[in-house]
């Protein structure tokens, strides 16, 4: 039960990495065959209008409330706590209510053979997400004391499960591909929920066994040092109880809720309604207005999907446990000077390490984004993929988007784990300005570029998100005598590599591309090799650092 909350957010990264890998190898194969099964426009409604209303959904109920009692929790009163996450359930249900009806009646209508399927699918949605915020009182403990690998395992479950059943569905009947959605997604929120509760109904009671067990030998021993150290870690976890997982169990002095994690929630609120129409704007801009039909908006998402391979699979999961991790290291309502140096310390440190790191993959991608997007798409779809340059142009831009999100994710990260109430409520007001920019943007470049507008649209805002960010870091920290944003500053060595592998590989997929495909792919490993070479040469202190810590883990693995 110790909580290491460095080694835990690291580990969780680690195994957030290898899921999203997963999930997304999935993901993408699922796609291909839902293509080749029931067309583009059945996809195009799956991933843009049902999983939109998923995702804001989840996003309006449960993020700020999640978000809340993630921050500091060792000094909460866990019985608020738990009173406070079990209000995503009732404001799940209202939300709900409005947007089904929104999506339902509001939203430009679909085609009569598939209304009754996506009617269905709009409330096999809203039930599913009804389901899991149910499970996230058990996903908030599991956070907190770092319970990393059932978290993994369990939303592999998940996904398996989905997958399994839709395709199961598809198979055995090809003409109600949506209808197979709607069950996939509510089996398989079900399952998930009732894994987590399982594993709690088991835990809890094994604990307290534990901790029976060892005072009885403590007490043979005679020795109250020894019970205390033993007790040490068995002590953090609040619950005796798996009944107290349920709101007004758990003996409570105080009153119900926490006025201040009710505001800080409120806060969260805001910013969280402007950061879904920041991360779905283009999904709202195709949903709300016809600019695409939905055989293009499924392969716009195909290539959106493909380009953010980065993102999801490295750049989400360090954003998470890197927010985790300052929110336990950071207070939000002192002054970073007056806070304890060790922390402070470590987490410049840290966040200088992690911008260095996403820097460097982001740059990577731009690089060999440029040279390969048109082979990418040619492997994963062959040539119905890439006859029209357009995928191939949208990849190409999509290389260029990836470094910001990489920069912004990290900083922005940072700023809302250690942003007080006042602060967020400011940078709520300058979100909205953000999301209205961004929509209007969106809007008028859609229809001037086409598809590419939407990158161009997320880019510009990104970047504004990011000078935010910056300003903020560097105001907190100019009293100090720190400067983790020169992390954010590649070397000269690996910059000057990356611009003659860029050259190299460019020239090579005008001169080689077209008599060999695997020479060309072999030119860019090459030169991947070096550049990765001459930054490893630069950064020998990261790559020993992180040599030690795999050391260290492998010793404990063998220890246990």
């Amino acid at each position: 039960m110790g909580r290491n909350v460095l080694k835990s957010s690291v580990e969780n990264a680690s195994f957030s990495i290898i899921f999203q890998v997963f999930f997304r190898c999935i993901t993408f194969v699922l796609n291909a065959y839902i293509i080749r099964t029931v067309g583009q426009e059945i996809l195009g409604i799956m991933n843009v209008r049902l999983l939109l209303l998923e995702s804001t959904i989840l996003f309006l109920s449960k993020e700020p409330i999640l978000k809340a009692c993630l921050t500091n929790t060792s000094s909460r009163n866990w019985a608020q706590v738990i009173n406070q996450i079990w209000l995503s359930v009732p404001i799940s249900i209202v939300i709900n209510i409005l947007l089904v009806y929104v999506w339902i009646y509001v939203l430009t209508p679909i085609e009569d053979k598939y209304l009754h399927q996506y009617i269905l699918g709009c409330y096999a949605v809203a039930l599913s997400c009804i389901v899991e915020q149910m499970s996230q009182v058990v996903v908030l403990v599991s956070q907190n004391f770092c319970f990393v690998r059932l978290k993994v395992i369990l939303d592999t479950l998940y996904v398996v499960s989905r997958t399994i059943i839709f395709v199961y569905y598809v198979e055995t009947d090809p003409d109600y591909p949506l209808n197979a959605f709607s069950l996939a997604q509510i089996i398989s929120g079900v399952i998930l929920c009732l894994a987590y509760y399982c594993f709690f109904i088991w835990y809890i009671p094994a604990l307290n066994k534990a901790k029976e067990r060892k005072q009885q030998e403590s007490k043979d021993k005679n020795d109250s040092k020894e019970a205390k150290t033993i007790f040490s870690d068995m002590a953090d976890f609040p619950f005796t109880s798996f009944w107290q997982l349920f709101p007004g169990i758990m003996d409570n002095t105080e009153n119900m809720l926490d006025t201040k994690l009710c505001l800080l929630t409120v806060s969260f609120l805001k910013q969280s309604v402007v950061k879904q129409v920041l991360t779905e704007g283009e999904r709202y801009v195709m949903t709300i207005s016809p600019v695409l039909t939905f055989s293009q908006q499924s392969m716009y998402d195909i290539v959106n999907n493909l380009g953010s391979l980065a993102a999801r699979f490295i750049f989400r999961p360090i954003e998470e446990s890197a927010y985790f991790y300052f929110t336990q290291m950071i207070k939000r309502d002192v002054v970073l000077k007056n806070q304890k140096e060790k922390n402070i310390s470590e987490s410049a440190e840290v966040l200088s390490q992690l911008c260095k790191i996403v820097v460097t993959i982001g740059l990577l991608v731009v690089t060999f984004g440029q040279a390969y997007s048109y082979s990418f798409l040619f492997l994963y779809g062959g040539y119905k993929l890439v006859e029209n340059n357009l995928s191939v142009i949208l990849l190409r831009f999509h290389s260029f988007a990836i470094v910001l999100l990489a920069i912004n994710g990290v900083t922005e990260g940072y700023v809302f784990a250690t942003m007080n109430n006042q602060q967020l409520d400011r940078y709520n007001y300058i979100m909205v300005i953000f999301s209205i920019s961004f929509l209007i943007i969106s809007y008028l470049f859609t229809y001037i570029f086409g598809p590419v507008g939407f990158i161009l649209a997320n880019c510009i805002n990104m970047t504004a998100r990011i000078v935010h960010s910056l300003r903020f870091i560097s105001k907190q920290y100019k009293e100090t005598k720190y400067r983790p944003l020169e992390g954010l500053v590649p070397g000269k060595k690996f910059f000057l590599a990356l611009l003659i592998s860029g050259i190299a590989t460019r020239l090579s997929e005008m001169y080689i591309l077209q008599k060999s495909l695997i020479i060309h792919i072999g030119v860019g490993a090459v030169f991947f090799f070096i550049t990765i070479s001459i930054w490893a040469l630069d950064n020998v202190v990261i790559l020993r650092l992180a040599l030690d810590k795999f050391k260290e883990r492998r010793s404990s693995l063998k220890v246990d």
